[in-house]
């Protein structure tokens, strides 16, 4: 059977996903994802470079499926949040990463922080569109920044902290915890989506708030 380098890759990226996601990066083990994987050692370096750069590859993929897989329209956040949230709810391993790479301060090459910033920019730039025209562009990208980051929080943190979800809400599962709270995560997406509306179309033309 010939080789098939393009399999490899996928057998190792499979590998890798998981053993960060467990691991982190500093835990990881290439022996341990070579073994998963299928695959030798040797493999990982020439396809990846390096233990930091596998990692980075595998999280700039997942953020790049999410990213593809679902988004936040402008006309209906709320509806766009319960999606993300079942998204995350069926992916737990990106939120492993994200925490992973927090905790251990990776350093990201330049151009994957880029990618990255580039992404958000977009999905900014379409939710400030379809914000009060009266307001400059530059405060309603802000706006929408900050409208970002904040549902993106009430989503997360769920999966961040499981365990302290389910005490919080006292309940016997943590099923039952994230099914109450993805209710409760939409309301509040559409509370701050209606909210900054009004707020944009409070606002006088100039931005000071006089």
């Amino acid at each position: 059977m010939a080789y098939d380098a393009e399999d490899t890759r996928r057998r190792i990226f499979t590998a890798a996903a998981a053993e960060f996601a467990e691991h982190g990066l500093a835990g990881a083990r290439v022996g341990r994802i070579a073994t998963a994987a299928r695959a030798n050692k040797q493999a990982i370096y020439l396809y990846y470079g390096s233990k930091e750069k596998l990692f980075a590859a595998v999280l700039r993929a997942k953020l790049e499926e999410v990213r593809f897989s679902v988004s936040i329209d402008p006309d209906a956040v709320a509806e766009s949040v319960g999606q993300i949230f079942d998204w995350y709810q069926q992916h737990p391993e990106l939120i492993r990463l994200l925490l992973w790479e927090a905790l251990e301060a990776c350093d990201e090459p330049e151009e994957n922080e880029r990618e990255r910033r580039d992404g958000f920019r977009e999905k900014a730039h379409r939710l400030a569109g379809a914000g009060a025209p009266q307001l400059p562009e530059d405060a309603r990208v802000r706006a929408a920044q900050d409208l970002l980051f904040t549902v993106m929080g009430l989503i997360a943190w769920n999966f961040a902290v499981p365990k302290m979800c389910r005490m919080v809400l006292d309940e016997e599962t943590d099923q039952a915890a994230l099914t109450r709270r993805r209710e409760t995560v939409i309301e509040a997406a559409r509370t701050l989506a209606t909210t900054a509306g009004r707020l944009h179309r409070e606002v006088p033309s100039n931005g000071s708030g006089r």
